[in-house]
């Protein structure tokens, strides 16, 4: 692989930009159907939102599973460069002969890294976690989550003490290298596999719901983080004002989605994993009780056996009508509901202890190259031979959905590269 702005040939080699479960599903299927593959991701770490998941549904298993049996894949298949902190400043050229320019940031540490955690114990400044969301604090040098890969610690070197070099002189393995510098590599592939994945909706913008305002309304991926072993409170999900077990919780759908003024697409997955949050609630506190304000609750497909599941044997009230306002008694932090009940022709006010909003999917393509076609919401459309967008970046999809469409994707970039190499072997036969 060529460095320094130097250029290597593609040799029917693929670049999927995305270190997901989307993406790395298109890089392994690729790989071993016998292509080379660069895969590049922009954060420290792959594995992307779902290593971030409690569980999954409709079986309500682990993700660390098949996130693991991945990443074991990846780590056994030479056919696959993984870049992360990397990102691609541009793509230009045509099916089989594509230049990708490619920013690559320093983590201030190297292959030496042991995971020893001497570096952390010292470490005298914090930084927000962004693995949970901001809910915890982690040290400017730290792991990114204990499934991590690369298994190595990386430096948030904005938020170190000017002059401090802790870190350094306890690494005995002489693995921490502060003065590192950001690099740029210069590829010619293929094509390419897009699978930059989603960010939930900024629900901060939903004034009327009450996030930011109100200490006890959180978002649905927060949840998540809460329910995790590994999460900011140890799998439990509490008050964020004041630590309680909640005895009443209500999820507000649709929070932002299916709005002229938010997003005006359908997310999907929201009604589904709101049921699954149902569970974990139901779990940790047998006897709270559990609303879900709805619009419409598409669970479609096989889902509709997993809604009628959850519904039947976690007593959940289901009201139909759209969340209006949410006020926070001052005087106990709870939280005031105002909604109308659809169903029944009312408008209703009551208080609960936690309120859950299910935010939407916002696709991930702000800063790709412009050779990619976006709808009018921001998804990729795969109109250009030669570059695919997959997974939630082309629509919102649940993970079982976004594997098979990455594995298609990497099919149609195989073909490509495939043919490159064919008509490499031709010119210098």
């Amino acid at each position: 692989m060529a460095t320094n702005g130097s250029k290597s040939g593609n040799g029917g080699l693929i670049l999927v930009i995305g270190g997901g479960i989307a993406g790395m599903t298109a890089a392994l299927e690729a790989a071993e159907a016998g292509c080379k593959v660069v895969l590049v991701e922009k954060s420290a770490y792959l594995g992307g939102r779902v290593a971030r998941f409690h569980q999954y549904f409709p079986k309500l298993c682990p993700p660390a599973c098949g996130v693991e049996i991945n990443l074991k894949r990846l780590k056994n298949n030479r056919q696959v460069t993984i870049l992360t902190q990397a990102e691609v400043e541009s793509l230009s050229g045509s099916p089989g002969n594509y230049e990708a320019v490619i920013n690559l940031a320093p983590r201030y540490v190297t292959d030496a890294c042991t995971v020893c955690d001497e570096c952390v114990k010292v470490c005298p400044a914090e930084v927000a976690d962004e693995f949970n969301y901001g809910l915890s604090k982690t040290k400017a040098i730290h792991l990114p989550h204990a499934m991590a890969y690369p298994a190595k610690y990386v430096v948030e070197r904005s938020a170190c003490p000017e002059g401090c070099h802790a870190c350094v002189d306890a690494c005995s393995y002489r693995a921490i290298d502060l003065t590192q510098n950001a690099e740029k590599k210069t590829l010619q592939v293929a094509s390419v596999v897009v699978a930059t994945g989603w960010a939930p909706y900024d629900a901060a913008k939903i004034e009327n719901l009450g996030f930011g305002r109100c200490a006890n309304v959180v978002t649905n991926v927060m949840v998540e983080r809460f329910a995790a072993a590994s999460g900011p409170t140890a799998g439990k999900i509490l008050r964020p004002s004041d630590g309680k077990e909640p005895r009443s919780v209500a999820f507000v759908q649709c929070a932002g989605s299916r709005d002229q003024n938010h997003l005006p697409y359908c997310s999907t997955v929201c009604c589904s994993a709101s049921l699954k949050h149902a569970t974990y609630i139901r779990k940790l506190y047998p006897e709270a009780e559990i609303t879900i304000f709805y619009i419409d609750l598409r669970t479609p497909g096989n889902l509709q056996n997993f809604y009628a599941k959850v519904t039947a044997e976690n007593k959940i009230e289901l009201i139909k009508g759209k969340v209006g306002k949410v006020e926070e008694d001052p005087a106990n932090k709870d939280v005031q509901i105002t909604a109308e009940d659809v169903l029944h022709g009312t408008k209703i006010k009551r208080n609960y202890d936690l309120v859950v909003l299910a935010t939407g999917m916002v696709p991930q393509t702000g800063g790709l190259p412009a050779v990619l076609d976006l709808d009018e919401f921001g998804f990729v459309n795969n109109v250009n031979t030669g570059v695919y967008g997959t997974g939630c970046v082309k629509r919102p999809a649940e993970v079982s959905a976004t594997i098979r469409d990455a594995t298609g994707a990497a099919l149609k970039a195989l073909q490509i590269a495939v043919g490159a190499e064919h008509v490499g072997v031709e010119q210098h036969g």
